[in-house]
């Protein structure tokens, strides 16, 4: 059956892939990573993109945090259209936390699940679960038609929930721990395997960005983790597949000179200024896996009683050292494009070196065997995006990491 010429989702026209397309979302690869790695000689493939393909720096959603990012790549589209603006979002209707991990959250159709729908054989493999269910939701697992898996959770795959078991053995590789560069390199593999047997007219890649919050570009364990990259990419390039990578964030060390993080408790400040418990701080990085970061990120969302003098509680906010921008609800969403409901009175965001807290009990810090390095604000924005083919880019077009299956399916020369 013929297939059509261009699909529409959310408002964005993309061509149907002239041959098996990968999108990749290499998390927390800030520019200077992959650069490192070329440098020492370690990264021929990804020299190779840079010079004869494409190498261009975009902008991540903000917050420049995981959930948010990846679900602006897999739909095309900001915040304010999916509706996932971080992991967890304050319901003050109930007067509790709610993680954003379950598809009913998701308010706009995936990019995936439009070529799916007419026709297309796509498939999906992330990192944690925590994004499988929203990155493949609305696919069919019926035979031939998507595939979509975690690494984390490879091992309990079906072919009803997931369109294919056995993910080990075809895979090659054991079972990878949550915190470990291998989880990252199981999305690789895989995706490797399932372009040379599915044979994917669609697939997105999304890893774990373990390695860059424990050391920065140039060090030998970066170096190793885009070395390992570098050599899945040269497979999939072999094996004829348009590639687009990017990123959903940056990362930058927010520590002191004895390594001890750098945090602003907001919720212990509102605390003293408010009263116990009267406003209330999110930190939207917050999700099941905080051993590499203790919850600390550099967005924090606020929410106030109706009593509350919003623009006060923000002026007094502002002049604190390390804090770079305070903004009021709509200040916020209109800036940065993003779902009011799921967004507290105030927005605040900290420095390049500075991260936002609650209070120092409610973090568990035993995990950061490093001196922490996270992200999540305006200093984390700037992300890169290499393809192995030319793309053209139109005139004074701002990038942004969510154009980049435009990039794969519309640009690529």
């Amino acid at each position: 059956m013929p297939h059509p010429a261009t699909i529409t989702c959310n408002g964005r026209d993309y061509c149907w892939p002239s041959a098996p397309t990968v999108v990749i979302c290499i998390d927390g690869s800030e520019p200077g990573y992959i650069e490192a790695t070329i440098e020492a000689g370690r990264a021929p493939t990804f020299a190779r993109f840079m010079r004869d393909g494409a190498n261009l720096i975009g902008e991540s959603a903000i917050p420049s945090f995981t959930n948010p990012n990846n679900l602006s790549i897999i739909t095309g589209r900001p915040p304010s259209v999916h509706g996932i603006a971080g992991n967890f979002f304050f319901d003050p209707a109930t007067g509790t936390e709610v993680m954003m991990n379950d598809p009913k959250f998701l308010r706009s159709p995936t990019i995936l699940r439009a070529f799916h729908d007419a026709g297309a054989k796509v498939a999906m493999v992330t990192a944690k679960d925590k994004l499988r269910l929203l990155l493949s939701h609305g696919l069919d697992f019926g035979p031939g038609r998507a595939i979509a898996f975690s690494s984390e959770k490879a091992d309990t795959a079906t072919v009803r929930d997931n369109g294919m078991d056995q993910i080990l053995g075809s895979v090659g590789l054991p079972l990878p721990e949550v915190y470990s560069a291998d989880l990252s390199e199981f999305v690789f593999a895989a995706g490797v395997k399932l372009l040379a047997t599915f044979r994917p007219d669609l697939m997105y890649l999304s890893t774990t960005d373990y390695i860059q919050h424990k050391t920065g570009p140039g060090t030998k364990i970066a170096n190793d983790f885009y070395a390992m990259i570098d050599r899945y990419l040269a497979s999939m390039d072999a094996l004829g597949a348009i590639i687009v990578a990017t990123a959903d964030h940056g990362m930058n060390d927010k520590h002191k000179a004895d390594g001890s993080p750098e945090v602003i408790y907001l919720q212990s400040l509102l605390d003293d200024w408010l009263g116990i418990g009267i406003g209330r701080v999110i930190l939207p990085i917050t999700d099941p896996y905080v051993a590499h970061h203790g919850a600390l990120g550099s967005f924090a969302t606020v929410y106030l009683p109706a009593t509350a003098n919003v623009e006060a509680i923000a002026n007094r906010l502002r002049p604190i050292a390390g804090v770079d921008l305070v903004l009021t609800r709509a200040e916020a969403c209109n800036r940065f494009e993003l779902p009011p409901d799921r967004i507290g009175d105030l927005v605040v965001l900290s420095g390049k070196h500075m991260t936002l807290g609650t209070s120092v009990a409610r973090h568990d810090l035993s995990g950061l065997d490093e001196p922490l390095r996270s992200h999540g604000g305006l200093e984390e924005q700037r992300v890169p995006m290499l393809a192995n083919r030319k793309v053209t880019i139109p005139a004074g077009h701002t990038l942004r990491n969510y154009d980049v299956f435009d990039v794969a399916l519309n640009r690529v020369v």
